[in-house]
């Protein structure tokens, strides 16, 4: 294969437009922010279903007193502070308080079990966690003989904690109110904090954030203040992006993705992110503040999708066929009108009476109607998924990025919109494809290297300043934009030569709702096969609306009816699949439905929800082996971790069906 010429970013380098643009550091930014926005609304926080709001100039003081009083604990310039903990302004304000002392902020996932936990408070040597509440001090505590650095816990939550034992416990309350003491009884204290901001550079490590981890343990990604404002900018410029926006953070804090669109993205730019209550709430915090940027991995949106079509089947008859007549004419010509493309005077008449029965209620639900610009990015988002939100009229588009890369690497320009394809190369980022048909890029955004791992630094990037993203790509000759094949690990072969992508045909499965999870199977085996999860709510809702009784997630999935309607959404795959000259031979041949679902907890899902394959392989290796034995029906035994921690064991009979393949149309000019 043929190297393909590197890309480049079309809009070269962000200009600089302001005075802010001048500042390298968050702390810097913030002083910026609130000498030119003092009264702008910067973060707001719904609790006990009242919104508050602080302003730029309100968070320059709350971050000043926090990091003064994390500076009387003992903080100092190259020490590393974890944060963990669910969206809350406190914790955002944790991490630039601790880079005004020069401390580098360590975000954790705050799912993560204490075993993981520990893991990453060892590696990066954290010398104080300031966390969200109960249950993640009681996590440290309980894996605190093996964090011989660590000094201080800091909560921002005081419920469930008064009867600690508080020598190692500080509450936010009481740090900020050292930092007060501080800065009114030392007159000095004030100028050695701005001394101590001044001295930061943008060449400076900013954060550490660690990968999900698909392929074992986590890698610590450096990044400096160059990395992420650089990239935060040129994401801002590239969109048009301005202090008017208005955002939810509700991903996880020690994701990449929220690092930059929550918190590097809205001190570049100036606009408000707003904290939601909890996370059953976002939709509804969504809807209240009327977002106009939005970012979710495909797993939201298919969610989403998920739960409409659930709630549609349990609506009235009449309800059901005008939701149904009007999302078939978005999907035939919604598109076409958000891409201001000609459409006829009756299309566009039917499109916008559907806009005001359908279209219009479902955007308000999905807290979407006031929306500017939206992304998916993470993984692939199926092709059907992405068009149906589009159909509606939501500016979705897709994003590709990495950690390694503070996101950006590739996005869709306006009006340049493929359902399979993640865009051109963002500004001031350079792509190529090699020989072996990886993707690599540069741009002002690659990161440092991987903290305390030299080795896998070196292996991830080249002697010239290129990253391998390890994923499988090429260029479209009719666009010239990105298409993300797989992970370059996982594209394969069948035994007789077809091209096995398997992310591809999951993605295909996962766009019914009833199906939540997929993992497909096929490197050099005779035939493809899968192993998939029911979405519980949309099951669920069908097996109450045809009788079929349940007492468990196990007992529903291995029921013969919910099979016999798995298998159709699995043979209409194939049917897809069969269409396509490359995949044609890659149809799915046998499956199963697993007896319990895949979870983070159990190592089968990284933190962001990716599937762990080779782990998943080698766990369910004897559900594997019987998908290729031509077994009907396969034992299994599956260690399982409940939330306190506590372990467990579900055993099970899992039956595997068998799938006829679609007839392939012959290729034209050639004989059937």
């Amino acid at each position: 294969m043929q190297a393909d010429s590197p890309a480049k970013g079309e809009h070269g380098a962000a200009p600089v437009t302001d005075p802010g643009a001048t500042a390298d550091t968050f702390p810097k930014l913030l002083i910026h922010n609130a000498r030119t926005r003092a009264d702008r609304p910067a973060i707001r926080h719904k609790d006990l279903g009242i919104w508050r709001t602080w302003t730029w100039a309100e968070i320059f003081e709350n971050v000043r007193e926090f990091s003064v009083g994390l500076e009387t604990l003992g903080l100092a310039r190259g020490d590393k502070l974890a944060v963990i903990g669910s969206n809350r302004p406190r914790l955002y304000w944790a991490m630039c308080a601790a880079q005004g002392l020069g401390a580098v902020p360590v975000p954790i996932y705050a799912d993560a079990v204490a075993e993981e936990m520990a893991y990453v408070l060892e590696h990066a040597e954290v010398t104080v966690a300031v966390v969200e509440d109960q249950e993640q001090v009681d996590k440290i505590l309980s894996i605190s003989g093996r964090l011989t650095g660590l000094t201080f816990i800091v909560y921002d939550e005081t419920r469930g904690l008064r009867d600690y034992d508080h020598a190692r416990l500080k509450s936010i309350d009481g740090v900020q109110e050292r930092g007060r003491d501080t800065l009114a009884r030392d007159a000095a204290a004030a100028s050695r904090w701005d001394a101590s901001v001044a001295a930061g550079k943008g060449g400076d490590l900013a954060v550490i954030l660690y990968t999900s981890g698909t392929t074992g343990r986590s890698k610590g990604v450096m990044l400096s203040y160059d990395n992420v404002i650089i990239s935060a900018r040129n994401g801002n410029l590239f969109d048009r992006l301005d202090a008017d926006e208005e955002i939810i953070a509700y991903l996880p804090l020690a994701w990449v993705g929220d690092h930059i669109f929550s918190y590097a993205q809205s001190y570049v730019a100036g606009f408000c992110v707003n904290c939601p209550e909890a996370p059953e709430t976002v939709a509804e915090d969504r809807r209240e503040i009327g977002t106009t940027y939005a970012f979710a991995p495909p797993r939201i949106y298919e969610n989403l999708l998920t739960l409409t079509m659930v709630r549609m089947e349990d609506a009235g008859a009449v309800k059901r066929r005008m939701f149904h007549f009007f999302i078939n004419h978005a999907r035939k010509w919604g598109e076409k009108i958000l891409n201001k493309e000609p459409v006829p005077l009756w299309a566009r008449l039917v499109y916008r009476l559907g806009d005001i029965l359908v279209y219009g209620p479902l955007k308000n639900r999905f807290g979407l109607t006031r929306i500017r610009v939206g992304y998916t990015a993470g993984e692939a988002i199926g092709p059907e998924i992405f068009r149906f939100y589009r159909a509606l009229g939501i500016n979705l588009k897709q994003l590709y990025g990495q950690t390694e890369a503070s996101v950006y690497i590739t996005a869709q320009p306006d009006g340049e919109i493929y359902a399979d394809t993640v865009g051109k190369p963002n500004i001031g980022v350079d792509v190529k494809i090699d020989d072996t048909g990886e993707v690599l890029f540069k741009s002002p955004g690659v990161f440092a290297g991987y903290y305390k791992d030299p080795e896998k630094t070196a292996e991830a990037k080249t002697p010239d300043g290129w990253v391998r993203t390890g994923d499988a790509g090429f260029f479209d000759p009719k666009t010239g934009h990105l298409k993300i094949i797989d992970r370059a690990k996982d594209v394969g072969k069948l035994n007789d030569g077809t091209l096995f992508a398997p992310k591809y045909i999951e993605n295909k499965l996962k766009f019914y709702p009833n199906i939540r999870e997929a993992v497909a199977f096929g490197d050099h085996c005779d035939c493809v096969t899968v192993m998939l999860n029911i979405d519980l709510a949309a099951v669920g809702s069908w097996a109450e609306r045809n009788t079929v009784a349940y007492g468990s997630y196990q007992e529903l999935a291995g029921h013969p009816l919910v099979y016999d309607m798995i298998a159709k959404h699995v043979i209409e795959v194939n049917r897809s699949l069969a269409e396509e000259r490359v995949m044609a031979g890659a149809q799915i041949r046998r499956f199963l439905i697993l007896h319990k679902e895949l979870d983070a907890d159990d190592g089968e899902l990284t933190r962001t929800q990716k599937v762990r394959r080779s782990f998943i392989a080698e766990r369910y290796e004897p559900l594997v082996r019987a998908l290729y034995d031509d077994s009907t029906q396969a034992d299994i035994a599956t260690e399982v971790t409940f939330e306190d921690g506590r372990k467990g064991v579900i055993a099970a009979t899992v039956t595997i069906r068998d799938v006829v393949p679609a007839p392939v149309a012959p290729v034209l000019g050639k004989a059937a």
